[in-house]
C-alpha cells in the first residue's frame, strides 16, 4: 500500500520543538547575571543610526503612540523613541539595566518612559498590560524564553497594531563563535528566527522579514574581568557538550586565545575585532495569536 505523504511543515508544532530546544541549552538567565552585565554596556545616547535605526525605521512607529519594548536593557530603543515624541513602557527583569536606563536618560534629559522590572513569564496585566494596552509592542534581542508561543501571543494580545521583534539569523550572540574555536569546541548555529516565523504562519499570520547586521563589543575593567566573562559565557554554552574536565581547561585556553586578542582603549579592555551578528526583524499586524 503507497504511503500518503506527509509534509512536514505543514504539521510540525513548532513551539513544541522550540521548547524542545530550549531544555537542550543552558540554564534559564540568571537575574544577577545581568544586573552586573549591565556595568559592562556603553553609555547609550539615544540613536537613530545603527542597529537601533534600522530597527526604528523598520518597525514604522509613530510619534504619538505608545509603544511597549519588552527586554528594555539600558534603553537602545526605548530612549530614542522617547525622542521621538512616544510614551513607552520599558520592562525588563533586570533591575540593573533598569537602572542604567534611567541614569542614561535622565543625563540626557529625556522623559516619557515608564519603567517596569517585569519578566516574559509575569503577569502582564498585573503591570497595566492588558489587551490593546498600547499601539506596538516590541521585543529587541531579548526573547530568551521557554514557551516562544506564549511570548508571542503576549507581545500579540497587549498591541493594537503591530507587534516588532528581533531573534538571532544565525549562531547565537551569546556567545562568540571565536570563543569556542579558541578552547577547541565546535559552534552549533542557531536560526531562532525561524521558529517564531513558522509559529506565527501556522496561525494564518503573514509575518515580514528583514535583516539587520549589529556590532557587538563589551568593555571591561580589566583583563581578569573579560577572562572570567568570557570563560562563563563558555561554559554556558557547552552544557552537555563537554566533560567536567575538558570544561576545566577553559580558562587556560582562553587565556591564551586572548593575550593575542584583547586591547584596552579609554572605554576599557575588549576584544580587538567587533564581531558582527546578523538579526532577522518579524513584523506582523497584531490580532490573531491572541
Amino acid at each position: 500500500m503507497e504511503e500518503t505523504f506527509a509534509p512536514l511543515m505543514t504539521t510540525t508544532d513548532w513551539n513544541e520543538e522550540w521548547k524542545r530546544l530550549q531544555t537542550a541549552r543552558r540554564a534559564v538567565d540568571d537575574v544577577s547575571v545581568w544586573d552586573e552585565k549591565a556595568k559592562t554596556f556603553p553609555v547609550k545616547h539615544g540613536s537613530h543610526e545603527g542597529y537601533a535605526g534600522r530597527f526604528l525605521e523598520l518597525a514604522g512607529v509613530l510619534p504619538t503612540e505608545t509603544v511597549l519594548d519588552m527586554g528594555c536593557g539600558t534603553g537602545t530603543l526605548a530612549t530614542p523613541l522617547a525622542q521621538m515624541g512616544c510614551r513607552v513602557v520599558a520592562c525588563d527583569f533586570s533591575g540593573g539595566m533598569l537602572a542604567k536606563m534611567r541614569e542614561d536618560q535622565e543625563a540626557l534629559g529625556v522623559c516619557g518612559v515608564e519603567p517596569h522590572q517585569m519578566s516574559w513569564s509575569d503577569d502582564w496585566e498585573a503591570h497595566g498590560l492588558g489587551r490593546n494596552s498600547v499601539d506596538v509592542a516590541l521585543a529587541s534581542r531579548s526573547i530568551a524564553t521557554a514557551d516562544l508561543g506564549d511570548s508571542l501571543a503576549k507581545l500579540d494580545r497587549v498591541a493594537r497594531r503591530r507587534a516588532c521583534i528581533t531573534l538571532p539569523a544565525g549562531p547565537s550572540p551569546r556567545c562568540d563563535e571565536r570563543l569556542l574555536k579558541a578552547v577547541g569546541v565546535e559552534q552549533r548555529a542557531g536560526r531562532d528566527y525561524l521558529y517564531a516565523f513558522n509559529i506565527l504562519a501556522s496561525h494564518g499570520v503573514l509575518p515580514e522579514v528583514a535583516y539587520i547586521e549589529s556590532a557587538r563589543a563589551e568593555y571591561f575593567d580589566s583583563y581578569e574581568d573579560a577572562l572570567r566573562s568570557y570563560t562563563r559565557i563558555v561554559v554556558d554554552a557547552t552544557v552537555g557538550m563537554v566533560s567536567p574536565g575538558e570544561a576545566a581547561e577553559f580558562p587556560g585556553r582562553l587565556s591564551s586565545w586572548l593575550e593575542g586578542n584583547l586591547v584596552q582603549s579609554e572605554r576599557g579592555w575588549h576584544l580587538a575585532e567587533e564581531r558582527i551578528v546578523t538579526w532577522a526583524f518579524i513584523a506582523w499586524q497584531t490580532g490573531k495569536l491572541a
